[in-house]
């Protein structure tokens, strides 16, 4: 597994980025087969360390998760367990995952839309305005990877392409703390 440990405007000396290259390794090992790469990343956060993880499964899940410390080293230890924990609880999930390509993605357009500001006149057409432009990918997944690829990037909502009925659905996680699903396709109703 390729580990790419960063620092934003802190430091990562040899001894931090050794230990995040040994340890990491085989916290992922245990509960996940073939991780393809990791990027550990330690920042300020007022007076504390944040460190924040995300690893690339061969599945083509990814794993997030973050921790914050007094210094460098208790970070990421908080941030290397709340990893395993997660990893921990999708194990029997990951094993029984089936797939054995990775995740087919499709290609998408992606926008970040000006929210309605004071500062601004309203549009006089409703248009929104775009102030960025980018590209993501939609993942082909079914209902229960969708929710469990949601949750393990530490995502509030997931657009998908659902292998089962060929269509674009969207799962999120409501206020009450369920997750939700939509799924666009006809509900045949009882008369």
């Amino acid at each position: 597994m390729k580990i790419k440990v960063n620092g934003l405007h802190i430091d990562v000396g040899d001894s931090l980025r050794e230990n995040v290259e040994t340890t990491l390794p085989a916290s992922v090992a245990k509960y996940a087969e073939n991780p393809i790469n990791a990027t550990v990343t330690f920042s300020k956060n007022n007076h504390e360390i944040k460190c924040d993880c995300t690893v690339h499964l061969s599945t083509g899940m990814i794993a997030q998760a973050t921790g914050k410390g007094g210094d460098a080293y208790a970070a990421y230890d908080q941030t290397s367990e709340r990893l395993e924990k997660q990893l921990r609880r999708y194990k029997r999930r990951l094993k029984d995952h089936h797939r054995k390509s990775p995740i087919e993605k499709i290609a998408a357009a992606s926008f970040v839309i000006e929210s309605g500001n004071d500062n601004h006149e309203e549009p006089t057409d409703l248009q929104p305005v775009i102030i960025a432009e980018g590209s993501t990918s939609v993942p082909t997944l079914s209902v229960g990877e969708a929710v469990m690829h949601m949750e393990m990037g530490g995502e509030n909502v997931l657009m998908f392409h659902n292998e089962q009925n060929n269509t674009l659905n969207v799962v999120y996680r409501r206020e009450d703390g369920n997750i939700g699903w939509i799924d666009p396709t006809p509900v045949s109703r009882a008369s």
